[in-house]
C-alpha cells in the first residue's frame, strides 16, 4: 500500500509537470488580466485638422485593440490656424480626456509644441527675448587680435592653446530652434516647418516662464483631471541649445561658471579650448567633466522645477533627456525615461554596445535607487517603415528584460494624408499592417510591465557610473554570462547608499560586487566608500583606470573573462546555462510568493540548453501574449526560438492538487 500512494503521487506530480496548459485558477489573476495602469501609452500624434467624432472614434480602437491610455501630442501638420494652446487645442485636448475619463484610460499630457521641449513653441522668448538659448562660441584669434564682442556676446575667457595659438570664449545667442506644429507650403515642392526659437532652459527664470505658459496653463484647463484620468506631464529631450545651433556651440554661459568650477572642484576657465580641441595633456578629462558639470546644471535649473511642479500638483513627470547616458538629469522624474529612436538598437551588435545600448539600464537604475514603482521608454521612433512586427516586439523585449515596466510607443498617427505619412515614421498602431493582431503586443507588454512593477529584483552586482557616463564593455559581458547588474550613479555613495564590508546597500538591493570600469574621475567624497569596498574584496576595477593603484584590495580585471571570474569569486550566480549561450538575457524578480525570471533569447539563432536556478518551487513558463501556463521540470531542456521572451514562473506555495 505505501509503494501504492508513492507510485501513485509520483505519477501525479509527472503528469503535472509535463508541457500542457494548466487552468486559468492556477495563474496570477492579475497577470492574465493586468490592472489598466500597465498598459503601453503610445504617443497620439496630431497631426492635422482635429475634429471631436473622429478624436472619439479612434479612442474607442485604441480601447478595442488593448491600449487603455496614451500621450497627446500636437505634431507637425496641424492647421496653421491650430496654435500651441490655443482655445481650439484646449477644446480638442478636452474632449479627448473627457471620454479617457469615460472609458477609465490614462492621459498622458506632452508639455512642448513638438520638441525639443522647454520653449512653448517660442511663447517663452515672445515674451522676454532676452530669454532665447545661450551657449559657448570660439573664436580664433591672432597675435594681438581683440574678439568681437558686438551684439549680445559677453567674453568669458582668452585662453593660449599648448602650440601658443590664442582663442576666445565667448557667451552669445546659440540660434537655436525648435521644431514647430505647422507646415509651410504643404502640397507644394517648397514644403518647409515651423521653427520657433528655443528658449534658455539653463537659465532659471526662462524656465519658470516656460512652466507658467505650459503647466500651470494645463492645471488651469485639467486640474480636475490630474491625479486621476492624467497621470503626468511628458518632457521630451531638453536641449541647452536648441536645434540647428552649429556645431561650433557649447552648453554654457557666464552665470552657470561658478556652479560648474563647484561641481569639478576647480576652475574651468583656463581650460575651456578643450571643449574644442583635444591638444592639451588632459583634453578628454576636462571635456568629460564639463558636461557632467553642465548637466548638474541643467538638472538643477530645468528638470528639478518641473519635477517639483508636478508633485505640488499630484501628477508626475515623465519623458527624457537627450542623451542616452544621462543619468542624473533623470532623478527628478518621477517616471524616469529612455528614448528608442533613430535605430540606435537593433539585434546585433548595437543591442550590447556603444552609448545607446545603456539606455534601458540607465532608467531602471534609476528607478531601483530612488524607489520609484515605474520607468519608461519612448520606442520606435524613426525606425522607418521597414520596421516589422517582430522587431517592434523585439525592441520591446529588450526593454523589459532589463527592468523596464512603461512603454510609450511612437507613435499612433491621427493622420498619414501627404507629408504625414513620412514624418518620423512608421506609425505602429491603427495604421500599421499589424494593427489587427495588435492586442496580443498590447497584452503582452501589459503583462510585462506587471511583472516588472512593485516586485524586487533579485541581483547583486552594480557597475559605478556618473551623471553622463554609463560604461557599455562590462555591461556586455555581464549580459553575456547572465550576470544580472545595475548602473549605480556615484553620487548615491554619499546620498542614500550604505557602504560595508557587505558591499552597497541602497533602497532594498544589495550589491556585494561593484564594477569600475572607465569613469574618467572619482569625486574625492567618493574615495572612502571604495576604500572600504576594496578592502573587503568587494571592488572590481579595470587594470587601464587610473584609481586602480590607489584603490588598495580591489580585484584588478583587464579581460571580459577576468571579470566575470571576479564576479564569480564574490557572488553567487542566480542562473545558469548549459550548455552556455551569450544570447540569452534574464531578469529575476520576486514579487509576493512567486519568483519570475524573464529570459529573452536576443539572437538570431535558437538556442537549447538546461536552466540552473537556485529557487525551488513548481516551475511554469506563462505566455506573455495569452496568459497560458505550462509546467516544466527542472532538468528538462529548453528551446529558445531566435527572438522568443519566456517567462518563467517559481511559486513556493504552489500545492499538488488532490488525488
Amino acid at each position: 500500500m505505501r509503494y501504492l500512494k508513492r507510485h501513485i503521487i509520483f505519477v501525479a506530480f509527472a503528469l503535472l509537470t509535463m508541457a500542457h496548459p494548466l487552468l486559468s485558477q492556477d495563474v496570477p489573476k492579475e497577470f492574465i488580466n493586468p490592472p489598466r495602469e500597465f498598459s503601453v501609452m503610445p504617443f497620439w500624434f496630431w497631426n492635422d485638422t482635429l475634429k471631436d467624432e473622429e478624436i472619439v472614434r479612434q479612442i474607442a480602437g485604441f480601447e478595442a485593440h488593448g491600449v487603455y491610455g496614451f500621450v497627446i501630442h500636437p505634431r507637425i501638420g496641424l492647421p496653421e490656424n491650430m496654435t500651441w494652446l490655443s482655445d481650439e487645442m484646449i477644446h480638442v485636448m478636452k474632449i479627448a480626456i473627457t471620454e479617457a475619463a469615460k472609458r477609465n484610460m490614462s492621459v498622458v499630457l506632452y508639455d512642448e509644441g513638438m520638441y525639443p521641449s522647454g520653449s512653448s513653441s517660442g511663447q517663452v522668448v515672445a515674451r522676454n527675448p532676452k530669454h532665447a538659448a545661450r551657449g559657448l562660441a570660439k573664436i580664433d584669434l591672432g597675435p594681438k587680435e581683440e574678439p568681437d564682442l558686438s551684439g549680445d556676446r559677453k567674453l568669458v575667457a582668452i585662453i593660449t592653446r599648448p602650440g601658443g595659438e590664442r582663442m576666445a570664449v565667448i557667451d552669445q545667442p546659440s540660434g537655436g530652434k525648435i521644431r514647430g506644429l505647422h507646415y509651410f507650403g504643404e502640397g507644394s515642392s517648397t514644403l518647409s516647418e515651423e521653427s520657433p526659437p528655443a528658449a534658455d532652459i539653463l537659465n532659471p527664470a526662462a524656465v519658470e516662464s516656460f512652466i507658467d505658459l505650459v503647466y500651470e496653463k494645463y492645471y488651469s484647463e485639467f486640474g480636475k483631471f490630474f491625479g486621476s484620468t492624467i497621470k503626468g506631464i511628458f518632457t521630451d529631450e531638453p536641449n541647452p541649445l536648441g536645434r540647428d545651433a552649429g556645431k561650433q556651440m557649447r552648453p554654457g554661459n557666464l552665470e552657470i561658471l561658478p556652479k560648474i568650477n563647484r561641481i569639478v572642484g576647480y576652475d574651468m576657465k583656463p581650460y575651456l579650448a578643450d571643449l574644442w580641441y583635444s591638444d592639451s595633456p588632459e583634453a578628454v578629462r576636462h571635456l568629460a567633466d564639463y558636461y557632467r558639470a553642465a548637466n548638474i546644471c541643467l538638472e538643477e535649473n530645468y528638470y528639478k522645477l518641473l519635477g517639483d511642479w508636478c508633485k505640488n500638483h499630484g501628477v508626475v513627470l515623465m519623458g527624457h533627456p537627450a542623451g542616452s547616458m544621462d543619468m542624473g538629469t533623470e532623478r527628478f522624474f518621477g517616471v524616469p525615461g529612455q528614448d528608442l529612436v533613430w535605430r540606435y538598437v537593433e539585434p546585433g551588435p548595437k543591442s550590447l554596445e556603444g552609448e545607446h545600448s545603456t539606455m534601458a539600464k540607465c532608467a531602471s537604475g534609476v528607478m531601483e535607487h530612488l524607489g520609484l514603482r515605474r520607468n519608461s521608454n519612448e520606442l520606435y521612433g524613426a525606425y522607418g517603415h521597414n520596421l516589422t512586427f517582430d522587431e517592434m516586439q523585439w525592441l520591446a523585449n529588450w526593454c523589459f528584460v532589463r527592468g523596464q515596466n512603461m512603454l510609450f510607443p511612437h507613435a499612433f498617427y491621427y493622420s498619414i494624408r501627404g507629408p504625414r505619412f513620412d514624418e518620423r515614421p512608421p506609425d505602429v498602431g491603427p495604421h500599421s499592417a499589424w494593427w489587427d493582431k495588435y492586442k496580443s503586443y498590447a497584452d503582452a507588454c501589459s503583462r510585462l510591465s506587471w511583472i516588472n512593477t512593485d516586485s524586487r529584483q533579485i541581483c547583486s552586482v552594480a557597475i559605478l557610473a556618473d551623471a553622463t557616463w554609463l560604461p557599455d564593455k562590462p555591461a556586455k559581458a555581464c549580459f553575456q554570462h547572465q550576470y544580472d547588474f545595475n548602473y549605480l550613479e556615484i553620487r548615491h555613495l554619499t546620498e542614500n547608499a550604505i557602504t560595508d564590508e557587505k558591499g552597497v546597500h541602497i533602497a532594498g538591493m544589495d550589491y556585494g560586487a561593484i564594477i569600475i570600469d572607465s569613469l574618467s574621475s572619482i569625486p574625492e567624497y567618493a574615495l572612502k566608500y571604495l576604500k572600504i569596498l576594496a578592502k573587503n574584496g568587494r571592488l572590481i576595477i579595470n587594470a587601464k583606470s587610473e584609481f586602480a593603484s590607489s584603490l588598495k584590495g580591489a580585484i584588478i580585471y583587464d579581460t571580459p573573462g577576468t571579470m566575470i571570474a571576479a564576479i564569480e569569486k564574490i557572488v553567487r550566480p542566480d542562473l545558469r546555462l548549459t550548455p552556455a549561450s551569450e544570447n540569452i538575457r534574464y531578469r529575476h524578480v520576486v514579487k509576493g510568493n512567486d519568483h519570475f525570471y524573464l529570459l529573452f533569447n536576443e539572437g538570431e539563432t535558437e538556442v537549447k540548453t538546461q536552466l540552473r536556478i537556485p529557487v525551488e518551487g513548481t516551475r511554469q513558463f506563462l505566455d506573455p501574449a495569452t496568459a497560458e501556463a505550462y509546467n516544466i521540470s527542472p532538468d528538462d531542456e529548453i528551446t529558445f526560438k531566435p527572438h522568443e521572451l519566456k517567462i518563467m514562473r517559481i511559486n513556493k506555495t504552489f500545492k499538488l492538487p488532490p488525488l
